[in-house]
């Protein structure tokens, strides 16, 4: 038997421990079952922590990067499938357009949105084909803030709350850069030890 388990970082330890004495009483019955979780990498740093161990010794990480490094083949193969395979819907962006989308993207779901808010603009202004000048006017100037790049990762406001002993008022005064320099560095250095980006 196989579980399937999607946003597995929203998970707590109780049911992580849940799952893996299932998998003990199954094994016990004669049978086997196997967890596959997805998660964010979030996930991972926590089965790290000394309390997590007795499940991190049992799991088998595979990293999937999926779409990373390949941004524009992405948005290529993309296109031509949305096109049905003959590719007339990658002559309505120009080339500069998607080396924007590929160096700004970073995600999938980002590509996807942004190539559609791009259509979107170009069917509203009349343009055949998509300029860099109204692909980067579509293109959000928060993406790369600290919130969201954490968020990508796993972690919200709660979770860098409770793992670094700080009040969620004072993550969100560091994410809208309104926290004290000191412990603004503080809870940098904090975060950056964990292996997260910012």
């Amino acid at each position: 038997m196989v579980l399937f388990v999607d946003e597995a970082h929203d998970l707590n330890g109780h049911t992580l421990t849940g799952l893996k004495r299932l998998m003990e009483l199954i094994e016990v019955g004669g049978s086997r079952l196997s967890i596959v979780m997805a998660w964010h990498p979030k996930l991972r740093n926590d089965l790290h922590r000394p309390t997590m161990e007795e499940i991190s010794y049992r799991t088998d990480v595979f990293s999937l990067d999926g779409v990373t490094g390949s941004h524009r083949e992405y948005i290529q193969w993309l296109l031509e499938s949305c096109s049905g395979g003959t590719g007339a819907a990658i002559g309505i962006f120009s080339e500069e357009v998607m080396d924007l989308l590929a160096e700004q993207l970073r995600i999938p779901l980002q590509i996807q949105q942004h190539l559609t808010l791009a259509l979107e603009a170009g069917y509203d202004t009349g343009e055949s084909i998509i300029s860099a000048e109204l692909a980067g006017s579509v293109l959000s100037r928060h993406m790369d803030d600290l919130e969201p790049t954490l968020v990508r990762h796993g972690y919200r406001a709660g979770d860098l709350a409770a793992q670094f002993d700080a009040r969620p008022a004072k993550i969100k005064a560091l994410f809208s850069n309104t926290l004290e320099s000191s412990r603004t560095n503080e809870l940098k250095k904090r975060i950056l030890a964990t292996g997260l980006p910012l």
